[in-house]
């Protein structure tokens, strides 16, 4: 029986039976459809990347900034929702600077640097040389891979906990920079400890990150004496404005880590047991959330809700995916290996992951 015959939109892979993910094969003809059809949407443009950061962060600090002053608790709720959800937007466009090529978008890396990744204390080293592992053929859904965890083969109880350890991700991202930062500078032991350990947005406890070299050390390093700076301003700051801003925008920030590790949850199946994958396989084992529904457009935004897309075409620039999905949905048709990483929603997955877990017991 032919790929396009087996492997069907929503497929269930029984409990027991994740490994023979490694045995399948690839679909030449899909990898040779999603080269051949997407030449000339593969320019990344500056024209929207620009305004959709700049635009997604100016809301996200304003609406913060008023559920800072506002007296009203349920305004202050409210605006610090839109907060969450705005910045949360500005924050992915790290996804997409580890895969554009360095001369695509003059300026962009260090302008959401500025603006964005060393303000909420996630600036681009903490991504960059990390996520780009996750898309090595020989390493996805393998234990050197940073970025997956076969949480569909865990215990039930593994995927709350997964989720709510993201509450204390800014809390841990402020002792990261404004303590541990200056004093690794002076205990080198300690430096080497917290870059292995604490400097990848990462998933996997036992994943090690080398040290940086060349000129992306030297990034790096302004990076994180920007971070440290910034860390101490917003504990100093305590002293002066009071607790309030700083601990409303802990909160802001929190909700934003748990709606990201929501999406990371439902980005791939997790149904890899450990062994090497065609890239087929690693598509299959990853998410497309595709129109109609409008509300992975808010958990998943800047191309996320494409992710089994963007493991096939890394370096495609989001606002070039939803064309890319038409062309090959209409290309490749209903049933088709492509159709079979395609799924209906959050809840489908969530419940999808949940019932593999109760099998793995």
């Amino acid at each position: 029986m032919t790929m396009q015959q087996t492997i069907q939109p929503g497929h269930e892979v029984p409990a027991g039976g994740f490994a023979r993910l490694g045995g399948i094969a690839d679909d030449k003809a899909m990898l040779r459809a999603a080269r051949d059809l997407t030449r000339d949407i593969a320019e990344a443009r500056p024209g929207i990347y620009w305004p959709d950061m700049l635009a997604s962060a100016g809301v996200g600090y304003g609406a913060l900034a008023a559920a800072i002053v506002v007296d009203s608790l349920a305004l202050a709720v409210l605006f610090g929702v839109v907060s969450a959800l705005a910045l949360y937007r500005a924050l992915l466009f790290i996804h997409e600077l580890t895969h554009i090529h360095r001369d695509a978008l003059p300026g962009f890396r260090l302008g959401w640097n500025l603006l964005v990744g060393i303000p909420m204390l996630m600036p681009s080293f903490m991504y960059e040389g990390v996520h780009t592992l996750h898309h090595k053929r020989t390493q996805y859904g393998t234990v050197e891979d940073p970025e997956y965890l076969p949480l569909a083969l865990m215990k039930p109880w593994s995927l709350p906990v997964f989720v709510l350890v993201a509450l204390l991700a800014p809390v841990g991202l402020l002792i990261r920079f404004a303590v541990l930062v200056p004093l690794g500078a002076v205990i080198p032991p300690l430096r080497k400890l917290v870059w292995e350990r604490a400097s990848s947005l990462s998933i996997n406890p036992d994943f090690r990150r080398k040290p940086a070299e060349g000129e992306f050390r030297r990034q790096v390093l302004w990076q994180e004496a920007g971070g440290a700076a910034w860390a101490l301003v917003l504990l100093a700051s305590t002293q002066v404005l009071g607790w309030k801003p700083l601990l409303v925008a802990l909160a802001v920030v929190s909700l934003t880590a748990v709606l990201n590790q929501l999406r990371t949850l439902v980005a791939h199946l997790w149904e890899n047991d450990g062994g090497p994958m065609t890239v087929t396989a690693q598509f299959l084992d990853s998410v497309n959330v595709p129109p109609p529904g409008l509300a992975a457009e808010i958990w998943a935004p800047v191309g996320l809700r494409y992710h089994a897309l963007h493991h096939l075409m890394p370096s495609m620039p989001y606002h070039a995916l939803p064309e890319a999905h038409r062309r090959l949905k209409r290309e490749l048709g209903a049933g088709s290996t492509y159709d079979g990483a395609n799924h209906p929603g959050m809840l489908h997955l969530v419940a999808r992951i949940a019932r593999s877990t109760m099998g793995s017991r």
